[in-house]
């Protein structure tokens, strides 16, 4: 068992930041802008107010909703996004998928398929039936139920779940993030009155960056963008700068968290996809943009903060004051792997192991640092195509993952080589096949535990 010193020793040695660490900064002091509320503005000249400027009585509702569209998705909410949204995955086709990855996984490996987890079972079923969905998910029920053909926008989640082509993923991750409508007549003037209101935003808000009362946002930010990965990509400086504006106009949008280190890495997978579309490259780690036309690289400036603002939507408290997702989501991350794998917990404990050393990194930046950046892609074509997929589903891939290195955490006897080895997990050469059968693992522990909260608390 580790002592007190030998912890203290092997955190200065390793330089490793806890979880504590993490530095909130705060201060976004501007109410929501609408270009297309308030038309063009000029640049403002005067440095902007240390406090809120106090807004006139907003008169009705849809005043209000117009004035924080951001928030409220003003004029792009009707039925159809919202069917959208609503539309939870067909549980018969991504069972069937998670269990032939996991059959052909364990033939190359020589070695029997894994046993069903339980509450897998389904009884047969004749063709008219509907295929049953896990009970409790509500949503799942009515889709199901009340169409016994699948709508585009279910469709597109089924396809999407096993992975998307690289030709069609830009498209797909837009339409999968609930950032351009279904309707195929109404994407083009919803992109150009998006991107039309970022610039606005730009305009409106950039120039005060150093500001006294925005000049630590912005500082931290321009810190944390150079330690990203792939460097190859972040240090090139018309990428840097696109990052940094991203960054700060989100920050000044959203004062409830305001800028936290761990949002600047989900800019990544959106900007590497968007991009792309205009380059050959092969590998994602090499993409050069010098040659990407100005006009281009604006559009997917605009795209990628867009896009990175309706996932952080769904997982906001993960970054504001004490980060309470976060907490919540280790401690639950604790308990079900206490219930699936318990020599693991165990083993864990008896050297002094907190998950809340190893697994903060892993909620805070969504695996990103812990596999790939291709194999983050991959897993964000199915966290997209998963009702909460950032949030909920993101717990059981992580539970998959940690058991994933049983073996190796098991044969670890010394508290220092064990934390070193969950910090820098060997995955460098990890590929498609091993984030399929990573997603299938976790898709079989979600319908096994999500819907009996019972089985993984003690």
């Amino acid at each position: 068992m580790a002592s007190d010193g030998a912890r203290k020793q092997f955190w200065k040695r390793s330089n490793t930041k806890l979880p504590g660490s993490i530095q909130h900064v705060y201060g976004a002091q501007h109410p929501p802008f609408d270009p297309l509320l308030h038309g063009t503005l000029p640049k403002s000249t005067a440095k902007m107010p240390t406090t809120p400027v106090k807004a006139k009585r907003v008169s009705t509702f849809q005043e209000f909703e117009s004035n924080t569209s951001d928030a409220w998705d003003a004029g792009e909410d009707d039925d159809e996004l919202l069917a959208m949204a609503a539309e939870s995955l067909n549980t018969e086709v991504v069972m069937e998928t998670a269990h032939r990855v996991l059959r052909n996984h364990s033939r190359r490996q020589g070695r029997p398929a894994l046993q069903e987890a339980p509450g897998l079972q389904q009884k047969p079923r004749t063709e008219a039936e509907p295929p049953s969905p896990p009970s409790g998910d509500l949503r799942l029920v009515k889709s199901v139920s009340e169409s016994h053909t699948c709508c585009p926008a279910e469709e597109l989640r089924k396809l999407s779940w096993s992975g998307i082509p690289k030709p069609v993923r830009p498209m797909t991750w837009k339409l999968l993030s609930g950032y351009l409508p279904a309707n195929v007549d109404r994407r083009p003037a919803t992109l150009q009155r998006k991107q039309k209101e970022y610039f606005a935003f730009i305009e409106h808000y950039y120039h005060s960056r150093n500001d006294e009362v925005h000049q630590d946002t912005y500082r931290q930010i321009h810190i944390d963008i150079p330690r990203m990965s792939p460097e190859a990509l972040i240090l090139q400086p018309k990428v840097t700068e696109i990052f940094e504006r991203i960054l700060f106009i989100w920050a000044i949008r959203h004062p409830a968290s305001g800028y936290v280190q761990g949002i600047n890495d989900l800019v990544t997978p959106f900007f590497v996809v968007f991009i792309c579309e205009y380059l050959e490259a092969e590998e994602v780690d090499a993409v050069d943009v010098s040659g990407v036309p100005a006009e281009v690289l604006c559009n997917i400036e605009a795209d990628t903060y867009w896009c990175m603002s309706k996932l952080l939507d769904g997982i906001q408290d993960n970054y504001t004051f004490a980060q309470p997702g976060i907490q919540m989501k280790v401690k639950m991350l604790e308990e079900l792997v206490s219930r699936i794998d318990e020599p693991v917990h165990r083993h864990l404990d008896q050297h002094e192991v907190t998950y809340l050393q190893f697994a903060f990194r892993w909620m805070n930046n969504l695996l990103m640092r812990e596999v790939p950046l291709r194999c983050t892609i991959r897993l964000w074509d199915t966290y997209q195509s998963e009702p909460e997929g950032f949030s909920h589903f993101h717990l059981y891939v992580c539970a998959a993952f940690l058991v994933r290195w049983r073996k190796e955490i098991l044969e670890e006897r010394d508290f220092q080589e064990l934390l070193l080895f969950l910090q820098n997990l060997p995955t460098a050469h990890w590929d498609d096949e091993d984030i399929s059968l990573l997603l299938a693992e976790a898709y079989r522990l979600k319908f096994a535990f999500a819907d009996a909260p019972n089985h993984y608390k003690k």
